[in-house]
């Protein structure tokens, strides 16, 4: 199978990453011996990677996929923490719940952080200390922000970025999808691997997927995608288009006749506006007392999800 370096990390990766966060409670809800069978299934199949973060609720379904599993695999998760404590319980959590001694990559988790390196700087602190602890292996960072990258590219103790893009731009914070991928070639330049989320916005492109995929997979200093996968199926074809450039014109045309959406249970909304505090690209917006989200801007992260009390929220 193919294999990429991660940048200067020495890992070595099939270039399609696992990204969990459909499985879990803030999109389709899988079970866990379900979800457990497609992660399995993609490694048994070539994929070497799988990324996951404490807000997505998949460390049961990994560590189940994992059980008896001998072959290569490096792990992804992210705190979405803003102090130090907070995130070395999320990286705990993570060790115990994924069975591990040691995480391979830890990424800072600020999608609406334009400058982690002042904002969460005791967070950053903290993953570099458990790095020396040998807790974690490569410290990341995930975000929505062009100018997250900017400033991460003089960072040489970020190792791995996991930086948003897709070919409309859709979910970037502050600027154009061009600009992204500017910052995105200038981290790689420094040696750090890159690999991209919502290629697919989020399932907005779905029906432009091959397309959006060739565009983000092209781009300069591009090591490796996250994709959400829900599906052997869509396993397959994933793997086909990253080992081969091969996409099955009939495969594909089903795949991207699929549409997925934000469903808020209108009937039981209590309007306290949590969810709108959580949107890094204000998709939300309160309309007679009740949450109503934009399609437009909306990139079905299923963040808002985590913030509604009542869990009324569902990327269905």
């Amino acid at each position: 199978m193919k294999r990429v370096l991660l940048g200067n990390t020495g890992i070595s990766i099939f270039p399609l990453i696992y990204g969990t966060l459909p499985l879990g409670p803030l999109q389709a809800g899988i079970s866990v011996s379900e979800g457990s069978k497609l992660i399995r299934y993609a490694l048994e199949h070539g994929v070497t990677m799988i990324d996951t973060a404490t807000l997505y609720g998949t460390y049961p379904h990994i560590r189940e996929a994992l059980k008896g599993w001998h072959g290569d695999v490096t792990i992804a998760t992210k705190t979405h923490a803003a102090d130090a404590a907070t995130a070395r319980e999320h990286v705990e959590l993570a060790l115990r719940e994924l069975g591990r001694e040691r995480l391979d990559i830890v990424h800072i988790h600020g999608a609406r952080v334009a400058d982690p390196f002042t904002d969460r700087a005791a967070v950053l602190e903290v993953l570099l200390k458990m790095k020396q602890e040998g807790k974690i292996a490569h410290v990341g960072l995930s975000s929505h922000y062009i100018e997250a990258f900017r400033r991460a590219a003089s960072h040489p103790e970020i190792e791995v970025i996991h930086p948003l893009i897709n070919q409309t731009g859709l979910g970037i914070i502050d600027g154009t999808a061009a600009e992204m991928a500017d910052a995105i070639a200038e981290c790689a330049a420094s040696g750090q691997g890159v690999y991209a989320m919502k290629a697919l916005a989020g399932g907005n492109l779905i029906s432009t997927a091959r397309q959006s995929l060739a565009y983000v997979s092209a781009l300069e200093g591009i090591h490796g995608l996250a994709i959400g996968m829900l599906s052997e199926q869509e396993i397959d074809a994933n793997i086909a288009f990253f080992e081969y450039g091969h996409m099955d014109d009939a495969i594909w045309k089903g795949l991207e006749s699929r549409r997925r959406r934000l469903k808020i249970m209108e009937q039981f909304c209590k309007g306290c506006g949590k969810c709108i505090e959580i949107c890094a690209n204000k998709s939300l917006s309160l309309v007679n007392g009740v949450a109503t989200v934009d399609e437009s801007t909306c990139v079905l992260c299923g963040y808002c999800s985590s913030g509604c009390p009542e869990f009324f929220i569902r990327v269905i």
